[in-house]
């Protein structure tokens, strides 16, 4: 492994500030078009500049075009600007500069990345509406524990009665509920710098991967998204003619995810001393059987390159569905919750009005 471990959101944010996964999607499409035209790298790198207006972009590509004039290779430019491009990507490119199937690696990076924008997009669009009615359930909460409650407990002050024991509830946690919101921020922006500080420690990554995959309805999408980017980096090495261990390990620089990485670490030893891929990959339960069945078959016919980019089409269409799925569930159930969190509040504010009209009659 080359450099300390970074979350995948901490690299999109570092790649955000200049050259964006849309950028790169872009770029290996043109570049790999203008290649097919007839175009040689310099003269195509030079279009691409001039026509670029992202003033960033257009500053790293450049760069990469002086570096060309002075006679390095353009994996050996990418390789001198780390902060934008992936020991993944220039290596994937070296690869094809020296086995002359440079454009076909430059098209699999821009479908790789064109995937990864489009999966982003998915559980972006999955998690804001969750995310936006919770902020309008606090709002809506503090409202009325802070308002409405306040205004009843004056009412019932009147009465001179004990209260029933859900509105006596209601009224604790509505004087409360300032302090009670101030210890959970507290307690959010702790765990927030807690794992910040502890997200390269292995002990953490491996809690914290091992946790996310248990979480139901989550957990087996989130382990399906990364097998997919798996299967997908997989299947642009092996197609480009890579060494199965050059690509395991290329492959585990981008897979920021421990029970991958373990397992990868683990197979790399075993193909070293003579092992099969499959056989490896069988030892780990993060692997399912269907696609440990499959590698073998692959390396049994020397199609692995295919398999493995058939495995990520499926992956990456079972994603798309249950995204949608989740988004279908989700959204009324968040209402649900909302209206009861809503039908409590008001049925313990009502409850010692209908316990006075019983006493009167």
């Amino acid at each position: 492994m080359s450099e300390e471990k970074q979350s995948i959101f901490q690299r999109e944010i570092k790649l955000g500030k200049a050259f964006s996964d849309k950028s790169k999607e872009s770029f290996y499409n043109e570049l790999g078009s203008l290649l097919e035209s007839g175009i040689d790298i310099q003269r195509s790198l030079n279009l691409l500049t001039e026509e670029q207006t992202n003033k960033r972009v257009k500053a790293i590509l450049t760069e990469l075009e002086s570096d060309l004039v002075s006679g390095s290779s353009l994996s050996e430019s990418m390789s001198t600007k780390g902060n934008h491009f992936s020991s993944y990507e220039y290596q994937s490119i070296r690869i094809g500069e020296e086995t002359g199937r440079l454009k076909i690696v430059l098209r699999q990076l821009a479908i790789f990345f064109e995937d990864k924008v489009k999966l982003r997009r998915q559980l972006i669009g999955v998690f804001t509406y969750p995310g936006f009615v919770l902020l309008i359930t606090i709002g809506v909460l503090y409202f009325m524990l802070s308002s409405v409650v306040p205004m009843f407990e004056d009412v019932f002050k009147q009465f001179g009665q004990e209260l029933p024991s859900l509105t006596q509830k209601i009224i604790w946690l509505s004087n409360y509920f300032s302090l009670i919101m101030l210890y959970f921020f507290l307690a959010v922006t702790a765990v927030g710098i807690y794992v910040y500080t502890q997200r390269n420690e292995e002990s953490y990554r491996k809690f914290s991967s091992g946790l996310a995959m248990r979480i139901p309805v989550f957990g087996p999408l989130i382990r399906k998204v990364y097998l997919a980017r798996m299967c997908q980096s997989l299947s642009l090495l092996l197609g480009a003619k890579t060494p199965l261990v050059t690509a395991l390990e290329l492959m585990e620089e981008m897979i920021d995810f421990y029970p991958i990485e373990a397992a990868v670490r683990s197979i790399k030893e075993d193909i070293k001393k003579g092992g099969a891929l499959h056989e490896g990959m069988a030892k780990f339960s993060i692997f399912d059987k269907r696609m440990v069945s499959l590698v073998k078959i692959a390396e049994e016919i020397n199609q692995l390159d295919t398999t493995f980019d058939r495995l990520s089409k499926q992956y990456q269409e079972d994603i798309e569905y249950r995204t949608k799925l989740i988004g279908t569930i989700v959204e009324p159930a968040i209402i649900v919750v909302i209206g009861l969190i809503v039908g409590i509040i008001m049925v313990s504010m009502y409850l010692p009005m209908f316990n006075l009209s019983n006493v009167i009659k």
